[in-house]
């Protein structure tokens, strides 16, 4: 194969200032030396703040040509050097597809977005018409075409950027976290979708993504890019799995049985789990998860929700939204919501919230009609975390927009049971409390804006997709601030589509179609054996009960089964 993209030696670092401490910006990638040949799908990854992003955007002049800084090394892509050809020319060979999809959007609605870059091209309007048909069947956006597109969910808006950036058909498509706020069955058909692209055109991708599991039964080739001054681990993805901690679900459990060589995928996971399994009669107490005590369901249902929402009726104009959705929330209890881009998952949530008022139904909080009152109020009980944390960030460093809360609420940092500071550890953002918080990466952000709307200590916890951006570390200490407000007594709602995150902390799980709420029950009982909502451990054991690496791993090692 051709190489269509070399790195040799690259290094960066953002313009030089002096900051808060009053030293100089450290490198936000080094020694960087890589090549990828034409058609591979290179997935790169790494912890949040680690240059991934700066790594991609080297590729089509973005870096420096927008952000100034200082550039060393020599880059190739497509026999042309990015930082002397510039943007410009780069983008008739790059595609490229930013974390935040709102931020590449020029027009107002669906078809015309697409169509943008073709017309800026001059493409006679026979062509054009037939690519924006073409990129609207592949990406299941024909039903959406006339649609403004702040009407959209955070999934749809992602699809039309993705679609906008192949209608020019690039040589080259850049993916920055492309299925961060995809549901299960958006994000396979996406992946598998860029992969046969790469297969019957030659189209080579660059996708950075923190969820794995998702992406490497396509990946070719893993970049493992940790930030600072340490170069790049570059190869076939078991060999750089097994270099550094990061591993999806299936390698966890390989990992903890000694499953060798290591699996990263379902299907070379596939034999380990028959024969960890094969003529085994597990003990039901091993075989079946037990989140709670005996009797949990039953106390549950005696006493008093928190958050209560009856026959709740949405519509944007014409079109309904919620369709009578029913649903109470508890403390001490985690609650999540799955369902399809575009299902009303997060109109729910902000009626909740007071932010859209349904056209039929009540909220009630703590047994009070929230109808009439105002969010400013409702949010002292309740705490809600957008998709975009932009949303709710203010102030000009990370401790402030803590500060900026609890003025908001008559509160002294002395007053809440978690100082600003030790919240900020705890969501691994110590080292960044003086930083300007859009500077940080998507996923900091996010951990600044979840620090802003908890530190006041609410009775019920609104998330929307709150592991966007977030890495396997950072996600881990998530799990376990979700696990210490649930001891605490909060009630909590998850929206997400990350099925990982709701095997490791979902007490109750809800699934709505189409406005509706259509299952509500266990984990196992919903997601077990759900052809798009099942974790890979449930798909490598289909009939143990297991949701996650360590309850299987658990298990077999207490069946005494550690070998294979």
């Amino acid at each position: 194969m051709t190489d269509v993209i070399a790195f040799d030696h690259v290094a960066f670092r953002y313009p030089e200032a002096e900051s808060r401490h009053g030293s100089v910006s450290p490198w936000a990638i080094a020694d960087v030396t890589l090549t990828i040949p034409a058609g591979a799908m290179v997935l790169v990854v790494g912890p949040s703040g680690a240059g991934k992003s700066t790594l991609l955007r080297c590729i089509n002049g973005l870096v420096p040509h927008f952000t100034g800084g200082t550039f060393v090394g020599r880059l190739e892509v497509m026999g042309l050097d990015p930082i002397a050809a510039g943007p410009e020319t780069m983008c008739r060979h790059v595609g490229f597809v930013f974390q935040d999809p709102e931020a590449q959007f020029v027009m107002d609605r669906v078809e015309d977005e697409i169509a943008f870059a073709l017309e800026n091209a001059a493409m006679p309007p026979p062509e054009m018409h037939a690519r924006v048909e073409e990129v609207l069947a592949r990406l299941d956006l024909v039903s959406l075409r006339h649609r403004p597109l702040v009407t959209l969910s955070g999934g749809e808006k992602q699809r039309v950027a993705i679609a906008a950036a192949l209608a020019l058909r690039p040589r080259i498509l850049v993916l920055d976290e492309p299925t961060s706020q995809l549901d299960p069955q958006a994000a396979e058909e996406l992946l598998g979708f860029l992969a046969r692209l790469g297969e019957t055109s030659g189209l080579t991708l660059v996708l950075a993504e923190h969820r794995l599991e998702r992406v490497l039964d396509f990946a070719d080739l893993l970049v493992y890019v940790s930030g600072g001054a340490a170069p790049v681990i570059f190869g076939d993805p078991a060999s750089v799995l097994s270099q550094v901690d990061l591993a999806p679900p299936v390698a966890r459990v390989g990992k903890a049985l000694g499953w060798s060589p290591l699996p990263v995928t379902l299907a070379q996971g596939a034999r380990f789990a028959v024969d960890a399994m094969a003529g085994r009669k597990v003990d039901d107490a091993l075989l079946r998860r037990d989140r709670g005590d005996e009797g949990a369901d039953q106390q549950a249902a005696a006493r008093p929700p928190i958050l209560e929402a009856a026959a709740l009726q949405v519509a944007y104009g014409d079109v309904p939204v919620l369709r009578g959705v029913t649903l109470s929330l508890y403390a001490g209890e985690v609650t999540v919501l799955m369902g399809r881009n575009g299902a009303g998952k997060s109109t729910l949530l902000k009626s909740l919230i007071g932010l859209v008022r349904p056209q039929q139904g009540h909220v009630w909080l703590v047994g009070r009609d929230t109808a009439g009152v105002a969010v400013a109020v409702i949010c002292r009980e309740v705490a809600y975390l957008p998709q975009d944390p932009n949303a709710l960030l203010f102030a000009d460093t990370v401790r402030e927009e803590l500060n900026i809360t609890l003025r908001n609420h008559s509160l002294e940092p002395s007053q809440v049971p978690v100082a600003p500071d030790a919240l900020l550890a705890e969501l691994g953002l110590a080292d960044k409390r003086e930083a300007y918080p859009r500077d940080l990466s998507v996923g900091e952000r996010q951990r600044v804006a979840l620090a802003a709307i908890t530190v006041t200590h609410p009775k019920v916890i609104l998330l929307d997709e709150p592991t966007r951006g977030l890495d396997y570390a950072a996600k881990a200490g998530l799990i376990e601030l979700i696990r210490r407000w649930r001891a605490a007594g909060l009630a909590l709602l998850l929206v997400t589509h990350d099925v990982e995150l709701a095997a490791d902390v979902a007490d109750r799980v809800l699934l709505m179609v189409e406005g509706r709420i259509v299952a509500d029950g266990s984990p196992w009982d919903v997601m077990g054996h759900s052809d798009l909502l099942a974790p890979q451990i449930a798909r490598l054991f289909p009939d143990a009960g297991w949701l996650t690496a360590e309850e299987a791993a658990a298990a077999l090692t207490n069946a005494g089964d550690g070998t294979t």
